[in-house]
């Protein structure tokens, strides 16, 4: 069994430089594994970088672009060691993908989390703040410098990593070497902003409770069913913070943000195009910028990076150059919530409030905030 495996993910890891979205999705064909049945593929609606099989047996099996094979199993068989086996309904997690925390929040199983790779101020979750707050989540290092003695300790029986943990391939073995397998969150390079979501089916199907993020994911469809394809409005909108260094920081065209923009009946000013995932972000000059951005209808600020700010005022303090800007003098300013980047599980309400924004007169809007 451990022969074909091998070959599987020899298979996998040859086409999965294809990318989500392509025709060519070895993924969706699961390996023959001898003693089980045929497995049952879980029908998706708009994600494209994983696929969830089921088994008659109550296991499951989960395949990812990247060519992982994760395998959810109370007794696994031998011979898969090259196969991420997670115990089904795990207890004791280690989380070092920040994004992911809002799916289990939103399954309620915060409480299967023990460890993070934040501080409690870190966390814009409410429910994960508390918890480290009250020391029923522990920090275990940064997801680049875990603490393994503590998670060894401390009975860590899964580590969800971002795709960051890819530049340091090393803890991803030292973690396996000690019997802690990882899980790499691959969220992030979906197309489809509902695809995104939709991997709140990914860590249901861990958590054991998959029918609650079936359910979950089908309020998220509702909202963006609700949107639609938004009718073009005509109207330009700059999505982008300021750093710390001067620059204007913003977002790829065929980033999810940028997409959420379009459905929702407006244009992002910035069409810088290439790969758009995880760092599909784009540093601009104050010039350039400028240039790109000065007749924007809406301007939106991406407090959920670049800092608090509670008045135009402030925004323009952060360059001047701003108060020249079309939406400045018009007063068609806003900023996101804090929540934006570390809640998935919000996505819906927040494209609802770009309609809001760009379609409507922004009224009844909650994430996205008008600035005085």
């Amino acid at each position: 069994m451990r022969r074909l495996f091998l070959l599987y993910l020899a298979l996998l890891l040859t086409l999965a430089v294809c990318g989500c979205g392509k025709t060519e999705r070895p993924w969706d064909v699961p390996p023959e594994i001898p003693g089980y049945s045929e497995p049952e593929k879980v029908p998706l609606t708009a994600a494209s970088c994983f696929a969830i099989w089921r088994y008659e047996n109550g296991d499951s099996l989960i395949l990812t672009d990247d060519g992982t094979v994760c395998l959810i199993a109370e007794d696994p068989p031998e011979g898969i060691e090259n196969a991420v086996v997670v115990p089904k309904r795990p207890k004791t997690v280690y989380m070092a993908a920040s994004a992911v925390m809002s799916f289990w929040d939103a399954l309620d199983r915060l409480g299967d989390i023990r460890f993070s790779s934040l501080e409690a101020e870190d966390w814009h979750i409410d429910g994960a703040r508390e918890a480290m707050e009250a020391g029923n989540m522990l920090f275990a290092g940064k997801y680049r410098e875990p603490d393994y003695e503590l998670l060894l300790t401390g009975g860590c029986d899964l580590s969800v990593q971002s795709t960051m943990a890819e530049h340091v391939p090393k803890v991803k073995e030292k973690l396996a070497e000690i019997g802690i397998p990882v899980f790499v969150d691959r969220s992030s390079y979906e197309d489809d902003p509902l695809g995104r979501v939709e991997w709140i089916r990914v860590y249901a199907e861990i958590a054991g409770c998959p029918e609650k993020g079936e359910a979950l994911f089908a309020a998220q469809k509702a909202a963006f069913d609700a949107v639609g394809e938004a009718a073009r409005t005509g109207k330009t909108v700059a999505f982008f913070y300021v750093a710390a260094s001067g620059n204007f920081v913003t977002r790829k065209s065929g980033d999810y943000v940028s997409k959420m923009i379009r459905l929702a009946g407006g244009e992002n000013v910035f069409d810088f195009g290439g790969e758009d995932n995880a760092l599909s972000s784009v540093t601009v000059g104050p010039e350039d910028f400028c240039l790109r951005a000065k007749e924007a209808d809406i301007i939106v600020y991406n407090a959920s990076i670049g800092g608090d700010v509670t008045s135009i005022a402030e925004l323009v303090a952060k360059n001047e150059l701003l108060a020249s800007f079309r939406a400045v003098k018009t007063g068609n300013v806003w900023r996101t919530d804090s929540q934006m980047y570390q809640d998935i599980m919000k996505t819906g309400e927040i494209l609802t409030d770009f309609y809001r924004v760009i379609s409507e007169n922004g009224e009844a809007a909650r994430y996205l905030e008008k600035l005085d």
